[in-house]
């Protein structure tokens, strides 16, 4: 049982490790991307770079909370270490829904809808 606990640990924290890298490189090829296009047209070129860093970031904190989840509910189930996760989701998932009002322009579950009223 000790060998099982040990590998969804490592499991655990391979996903944190890739939810990390994903951030990092998407923060790169959004720092890159803004290098090359804000001579052009800064204003879409910053534009751009938000919505990549922001998606990074959210795809990022997806396998951060996996990896939690793996470490607590296998590894750990007491209750205090519930409860540390049960925080730790809310706020990664407060920061979530806002980075995706940033990046769309819209609370998640309006996804057929602009937020911001059409002029006519």
């Amino acid at each position: 049982m000790n060998y099982y606990h040990d590998i969804m640990q490592l499991i655990g924290t391979g996903v944190d490790a890739i939810g990390v890298m994903i951030i990092v490189i998407g923060a790169v090829v959004a720092s890159a991307n803004f290098v090359r296009n804000r001579r052009t047209d800064f204003g879409s070129a910053y534009g751009s770079y938000r919505q990549g860093l922001g998606r990074a970031i959210l795809l990022g904190l997806e396998f951060l909370i996996a990896g939690d989840i793996i470490r607590t509910v296998v590894v750990a189930p007491t209750l205090e270490n519930v409860l540390i996760l049960a925080l730790i989701v809310i706020i990664r998932t407060f920061l979530s829904m806002a980075l995706q009002l940033e990046v769309d322009g819209r609370w998640p579950w309006r996804r057929g809808e602009d937020l911001k009223p059409s002029s006519q």
